[in-house]
């Protein structure tokens, strides 16, 4: 072979050898992003991803974009559909992110409405070089991982429109380059961390639409701050003090009830301005009408005051205002009447001297800027003699009404169960009394055993509706400390009542406009659910709209139960004592009889109870009472309609679907449930999956058809010490039967109680004669091979 044509050959097994090496560097690439199609349950962004793709010169698009950089994915964008629903109940977040990081150079990972759903995981920390994560529009639950502190150079964390509950970590700090924070719409708590004027190079934070508390802190310092969108929350009372270069500010629909500082007057790159719906007094800054980049200004449903004029200057730029339900006083200025399509004007509900758009009397705008100033300056001088003359004519105008008042009291005392509205800006508490009898409506749909309501009901006093004023003084404003947890039915509050005694009290935010109206044949039925074994609720508080009237909160008081949950009992509980095997039959049978309250009691019954041992809970006496029962009003507010099965994995459920959940085998539901807690009891083992409930229940249903010798027991040695053979042996076979897989075959409710009825006299006569000739308790599957029987009536 000639020389030339050698080296030509050498040349060529080269360059297949570098072709051969690039190809496996691209293929392992490859492989991951089609795993990562595959494990996406392949959407049909994805459609045109296969083996030969070439991801790094493929064209981008808004859905979905990859980036290469010397060989390595630096930058995955996937786009869902919006709405795109839960992935199957077979995915696996941890395995999700166990095939991402095979992608260790990522720098921007964008994967949004894709049907996530699950706790994000720790392995978010091995993207050391990670600058952009957005996860938003999934179904994301948890808190947010601390070891997300160690991505030192991420800039972008968004997390919108999830479930992730929690607090903002003080750990936020330790993300020096953070320039944007978005986590709207979650259901995160708790007050805002100050740790947030630390970071220097924060431009953009947006925490709408969450159940943040207290006073925000002071962000002066944060002269990059650009965007602070805080609208849906609880913050307040006092307007946060801000940098000056902010170009949105969004404090709508919160509890701010101080004035608006002068200074927001030289935010002269202020582009839109929306403190709407909040308690703000004092006068309006008329010059925010006329700030040099203002576009957008929303001050309606607060308690403003000032007189307007016809000459005052606006920025031709405006495109928006909306000044309405304030008490503005004066003429519309000129420059805010044009006839322009794209401009709105909105001044309504104020006292303005003009015809249009429904205005209130002078008077009116007068009195109650008096009252709010009463109300927010307790014991405050007049300091002019124009207030003095105003504050004795209104005196003398009430003294003069008095007597007036007293002749039609004695009238109408017969009426005082009829509904009050007590308006209170921006939000009104609406207390409608119930009716002490059931209406004809309800009496046509649900026929109610009056006996059970009758013997239910001993103990507990009259259901009634509550001010906002006694349930904020009850838990010092909704303080911290009494803050007792938070789930998809809104956050739980421990308080104290007037007369001493404790409550447990539900605030459920609205995601969506109804009036009081909508509600009351819930809080009609909500009133009769009365049992022993139920919490049971006292009463029921509206917070509402001023502009509208809808319901912005519901509040319900239930009775505070103080003695744990069922599940710590088993483990030592709050007294640290072990329930008993006969106190675990009591608090099953309890269990089992409110559960018959909720399915026969009341009719149509209440199913789908969601019941959990950790959703038990035991009196003073050791009585067990259902906490988690399927509410009407709470179970149709919650949001994005996923449910919780019992092995806790996300479920979608349409609306229609949802609201018609009432099947043949809807009481099957709550069988099941209840047998999982039976399993719990016997073998005193947390049970929190599917795959333990069928281990649990394989190695249950062995120890009973076979001796002792010949598998361990499962059972609780703490019930092996001290129950019966024979009782332990009939509760172990409900409990087996509960769990049949086909619904079908579940026994009835009134089949449950009678077994477990049985159980406990089993136990009871044991107690005299359970000792052996030498002295020891007799053990359960000690020699003895148990029959699969069941107990009939």
């Amino acid at each position: 072979m000639a020389k030339g044509d050698s080296a030509a050959l050498f040349f060529f097994f080269t360059f297949l050898m570098m072709i051969s090496y690039s190809h496996g560097l691209q293929s392992s690439q490859v492989q991951t992003l089609m795993r990562i199609r595959r494990l996406l349950n392949s959407p049909s962004v994805l459609s045109s991803w296969n083996d030969s793709t070439d991801f790094c010169n493929i064209e981008p698009a808004p859905s979905v974009t990859v980036v290469c950089y010397e060989g390595a994915i630096t930058q995955l964008h996937i786009i869902g559909k919006d709405g795109s629903p839960a992935l199957p109940r077979n995915f696996s977040i941890g395995s999700f992110f166990t095939t991402l990081v095979k992608l260790p150079s990522l720098k921007v990972i964008s994967l949004v409405s894709l049907g996530l759903w699950g706790p994000l995981p720790a392995k978010i920390s091995r993207f050391s070089s990670l600058e952009i994560l957005n996860m938003s529009s999934n179904f994301l639950y948890g808190v947010i991982p601390p070891e997300i502190w160690s991505l030192r150079n991420l800039q972008t964390l968004i997390l919108d429109n999830n479930m992730i509950r929690g607090h903002i970590p003080d750990w936020v700090s330790a993300l020096p380059v953070l320039a944007v924070l978005s986590l709207k719409n979650n259901s995160l708590s708790g007050p805002m961390p100050n740790s947030l004027r630390t970071l220097e190079n924060l431009r953009v934070l947006d925490l709408s639409d969450n159940r943040f508390t207290g006073d925000v802190p002071d962000f002066s310092s944060l002269t990059n701050l650009q965007v602070l969108k805080l609208a849906g929350n609880f913050f307040g009372p006092l307007f946060p003090a801000l940098g000056k270069k902010l170009v949105t500010l969004e404090l709508r629909n919160n509890r701010f009830s101080s004035a608006v500082p002068s200074e927001i007057s030289s935010f002269y790159q202020l582009q839109r301005l929306d403190i709407s719906m909040n308690r703000f007094v004092g006068p309006f800054p008329s010059s925010l009408l006329s700030l040099p980049s203002i576009h957008y200004l929303n001050i309606s449903g607060n308690k403003l005051s000032g007189m307007l004029f016809e000459n005052i200057s606006c920025n031709g730029e405006l495109e928006f205002v909306d000044l309405s339900a304030n008490l503005l006083s004066g003429s519309l200025p000129a420059c805010l009447l044009s006839d322009s399509k794209s401009k709105v004007v909105r001044y309504s509900r104020n006292c303005l001297e003009t015809a249009v758009q429904n205005q209130h009397p002078h008077w009116f705008c007068q009195n109650q800027a008096l009252a709010v100033g009463i109300a927010n300056h307790n014991k405050r001088k007049s300091q002019t003699n124009n207030k003095v003359v105003v504050l004795l004519s209104t005196l003398g105008g009430i003294t003069g009404m008095i007597v007036l008042v007293s002749l039609l009291i004695l009238l109408v005392r017969r009426r005082m169960n009829m509904r009050r509205m007590i308006k209170r800006p921006p939000r009104t508490l609406i207390a409608e009394n119930l009716s002490t009898g059931i209406p004809p409506k309800l009496l046509s749909d649900a026929r109610y055993i009056s006996q059970s309501m009758k013997l239910g009901g001993l103990g507990l006093p009259a259901y009634r509706t509550f001010s906002l004023e006694e349930l904020e003084e009850a838990t010092s404003n909704f303080d911290t400390y009494s803050f007792m947890g938070e789930g998809s039915h809104g956050q739980m509050y421990k308080g104290t009542l007037s007369d001493g005694s404790l409550v447990a009290i539900r605030c459920l935010k609205l995601k969506q406009k109804h009036t009081t109206q909508n509600f009351l044949p819930h809080i009609e039925l909500i009133s009769k659910l009365r049992h022993q074994h139920l919490v049971s609720a006292l009463g029921h508080c509206f917070e509402c709209y001023l502009d509208d009237s809808s319901v912005s909160r519901i509040f319900i008081i239930f009775e505070y139960v103080p003695n744990g949950t069922l599940r710590s009992s088993i483990s030592g509980g709050v007294s640290g004592q072990i329930l008993s095997w006969a106190q675990r039959i009591s608090a099953a049978t309890g269990i089992a009889k409110g559960i018959q309250f909720l399915h026969a009691g009341i009719v149509p019954g209440i199913y789908a109870n969601d019941l959990k041992i950790t959703n038990i809970l035991l009196d003073q006496h050791r009585v067990a009472k259902i906490s988690s029962y399927n509410l009407p009003v709470l179970t149709e507010n919650m949001r994005n309609e996923i449910l919780q099965d019992r092995t806790g994995v996300p479920l979608n459920v349409s609306k229609d679907k949802f609201a018609n959940r009432r099947t043949k085998q809807d009481d099957k539901t709550d069988l099941y449930d209840f047998g999982v807690i039976l399993l719990e009891l016997i073998t005193g083992r947390l049970i929190m999956l599917q795959d333990d409930v069928d281990e649990v229940k394989g190695q249950l249903y062995g120890s009973i058809t076979v001796d002792e010798s010949a598998q361990r027991s499962p059972v609780d040695p703490a019930v092996l010490a001290n129950c019966s053979d024979q009782s332990l042996k009939t509760v172990a076979q409900i409990c087996i039967r509960c769990l049949s897989e086909e619904p079908s075959e579940r026994p009835s409710i009134e089949d449950v109680l009678w077994n477990m009825q049985f159980a406990a006299q089993v136990q009871e006569t044991w107690k005299g004669d359970s000792h052996s000739s030498d002295g020891s308790p007799e053990s359960p599957y000690r020699n003895t091979k148990l029959q699969l029987t069941i107990q009939q009536r």
